[in-house]
């Protein structure tokens, strides 16, 4: 467990010292910021979902994924929330800030990938990387971690200071998937994390194109996607 709270400890850190810096820069350095975070969500995406398209079991899935999720978000208008939201938020505060949307895309950057989905996992499975600093088991999570320390920096350095809500959202997602993997062993089959992996993968590359203002594919009523595949090996393995 020493792994996932390192990792949320980074987050906290790069967000807190990204948005103590975040007055002191100048628009044209945020916005340099924000295209360069555009660009990092755009080669993180396409990272996280390529490989994963040679593994798949099912290539379509990812399609019907997708497609399915994107009629419930729609259906439940997850995006138009949300906006309404950080209307209010913007209202209160007297900023114009996309604080939330920035959120959703942290969180994406944080939760979706091998390192945070197999970290956690890896780190349940070994008798002593719980709280062994130098466990190998860990080395995923540290990965992660170092990654996270840079990217919440950033973020909170272009959104403020709701970014640092994305730590407990992180440390509850790596704890859901330590849990599993304590209780029931390697719980999540290979297939599903590659799913996962294709499916986060689109979804942190909508993300960039939203950032860098090239098409608003409305990410947030998309992220119903990521059941999909849950469901769908579960209902298989019965």
């Amino acid at each position: 467990m020493l792994g996932t709270i390192v990792n949320t400890c980074t987050i906290l850190i790069g967000g807190a010292f990204g948005a103590l810096v975040r007055s002191g820069v100048g628009e044209k350095y945020k916005k340099v910021l924000f295209d360069g975070l555009g660009l990092c969500c755009l080669v993180l995406g396409m990272n996280a979902s390529l490989p994963g398209m040679a593994k798949s079991e099912f290539p379509v899935l990812f399609i019907l994924s997708l497609s399915i999720g994107g009629l419930i978000g729609t259906r439940l208008d997850l995006a138009g929330r949300l906006d309404r939201l950080n209307a209010r938020l913007n209202a209160r505060s007297g900023k114009a800030n996309n604080g939330l949307q920035g959120l959703v895309t942290g969180c994406l950057l944080y939760c979706i990938g091998t390192f945070s989905i197999v970290g956690p996992v890896l780190s349940a499975l070994s008798p002593t990387a719980g709280w062994s600093w130098g466990e190998p088991a860990n080395t995923f999570l540290y990965t992660n971690a170092t990654l996270d320390l840079v990217s919440s920096a950033v973020l909170a350095a272009s959104y403020g200071w709701i970014m640092l809500l994305a730590a407990p959202i992180l440390f509850c997602w790596q704890g859901l998937f330590y849990v599993v993997g304590y209780c029931c062993g390697d719980g999540m089959p290979e297939p599903m994390r590659v799913e996962l992996s294709i499916v986060g993968g689109v979804l942190i590359l909508s993300s960039g194109l939203g950032i860098l203002g090239i098409k608003d594919c409305k990410t947030v009523n998309l992220l119903p996607s990521l059941l999909v595949p849950v469901v769908f090996y579960l209902i298989r393995g019965l």
